[in-house]
């Protein structure tokens, strides 16, 4: 809930409070004024009585705007709601009485003066909904110029966070915001200005870092290849104890330079430095990268297919989408059994690789976790799905894993367009 919102809400729920309780005092305020107002009417009418019996007259027979009843038997005295039909409406209608004792020519009787409320009730309601409609007007007046006044205020807030949305720390540029006369909102974008400064720097720091461990690193590792290549070649290495030696050298410095470039590979789509994207022609890619795999399919007796229905239209780095059907293909054939098969599928919403293999138990959602693999004893380094899942949140696609038990088949999806509803994955594949 925003917090413009959030306190729109309070300052509604106060004064609907308040707005309640003043139509409840202003309506028994009124209520009790008037019938006061009434009462002194009925006690002025009874002392005028009492005045006319004292000089020997009679009651009189016309009330005029007072009914007036007079009982020889005891009656409760004092002020008193009464409900009594008027003949013309046909109503019930309500009367506030007065009974008081009165000694007429030496006869003690009660008098009860009634006077009728409706005029009472018509001028309470009247006054009352005349202030009920100005402090209803007040109250609607009250939220609609806090809630444009709350927007006012707040523009400047949304204004920062528009410019945070759009804000990446690729760009290498630091955060400028609009002026405002609102103090803390001004001390917000200088803060945030300033981090700014630190992030740029660091950033660029840390780039630089990556490129020159990846640049003075990998030429150590070209020497060492070469020379151990090399050293292959001796025929000193009749001895089977150090060609051994010299040969697992040279596969461990094999597996580090598939690692660095993996890593140096992820570090790089993080950083978001593959910005240049162009139309990529994925089917020409699977292509290509299918007949680079045929020759190590064909060695571990695996059966690869592909079935294209249809181009999508993508714009990638093509860098990236090498990557991406490299190591998906890689992964199928590493994984597979012997005398399996490997089915591509490529539609324009979806790139499928289905491979058959055996079944792994696990949690699937650490199957694209980095340096997780399925053989602890593999030479594979465990980034290639890691590199495939970073790709796919790099550029807004999704990477599904299913697996069917009954065919032991299983299926990397790398969806295009996301699905409106996710299956359920099962347990997944070696990543690696």
């Amino acid at each position: 809930m925003k917090l413009l919102t959030k306190t729109n809400r309070y300052y509604l729920l106060l004064t609907t409070v308040l707005f309640v309780a003043a139509s409840a005092l202003l309506y028994y305020g009124l209520y009790g004024a008037l019938q006061h107002e009434v009462e002194e009417q009925l006690f002025n009418r009874q002392v005028y009585l009492q005045r006319r019996v004292q000089r020997g007259a009679d009651l009189p027979t016309s009330p005029f705007e007072y009914q007036m009843a007079v009982s020889a038997r005891p009656r409760r005295v004092g002020y008193a709601d009464t409900l009594l039909l008027d003949p013309q409406e046909q109503e019930m209608v309500p009367h506030r009485q007065l009974t008081f004792p009165l000694r007429v020519q030496g006869q003690l009787v009660w008098v009860t003066l009634r006077k009728s409320l409706v005029e009472t009730e018509d001028v309470l309601a009247v006054v009352l909904g005349v202030m009920v409609s100005v402090l209803g007007l007040l109250l609607l007046g009250v939220v609609l110029l806090n809630r444009w006044l709350g927007q006012w205020l707040w523009a400047p807030f949304r204004t920062t966070l528009e410019v945070l949305r759009n804000y990446g720390v690729q760009q290498d540029q630091v955060l400028s915001f609009p002026p405002t006369s609102t103090d803390e909102f001004a001390e917000l974008n200088q803060a945030l200005t300033l981090l700014s400064h630190r992030l740029v720097a660091e950033y660029e720091a840390m780039r630089e870092f990556t490129a020159n461990a990846a640049h003075e690193t990998q030429t150590p590792l070209a020497i060492m290849q070469a020379q151990l290549e090399q050293m292959l070649q001796l025929p000193e290495l009749e001895n089977p104890v150090l060609a051994t030696l010299v040969s697992e050298l040279y596969g461990a410095t094999l597996r580090l330079s598939r690692l660095h470039q993996a890593l140096t590979l992820l570090s790089k789509i993080e950083n978001h430095q593959f910005a240049d994207a162009t139309p990529v022609k994925l089917d020409q890619l699977v292509a290509e990268k299918t007949a680079q795999f045929e020759s190590l399919a064909e060695v571990r007796h695996v059966r690869l297919r592909t079935h294209i229905h249809g181009v999508p239209a993508l714009h990638m780095h093509p860098g990236l989408a090498d990557s991406l059907v490299h190591n998906l293909l890689q992964n199928a054939i590493k994984h597979n059994h012997r005398g399996g098969t490997i089915d591509l599928t490529l539609t324009p919403t979806h790139l499928e690789v289905c491979n058959t293999g055996p079944m792994v138990s696990g949690d699937p959602a650490r199957f694209f976790e980095r340096f997780r693999k399925h053989n602890a004893a593999s030479d594979s380094p465990g980034l290639g799905l890691s590199i495939v899942q970073q790709i796919c949140q790099y550029y807004g696609f999704a990477a599904r894993y299913y697996f069917e038990p009954e065919t032991s088949l299983h299926t990397l999806r790398v969806e295009f367009t996301p699905p409106t509803t996710v299956p359920a994955p099962a347990a997944p594949p070696a990543a690696g």
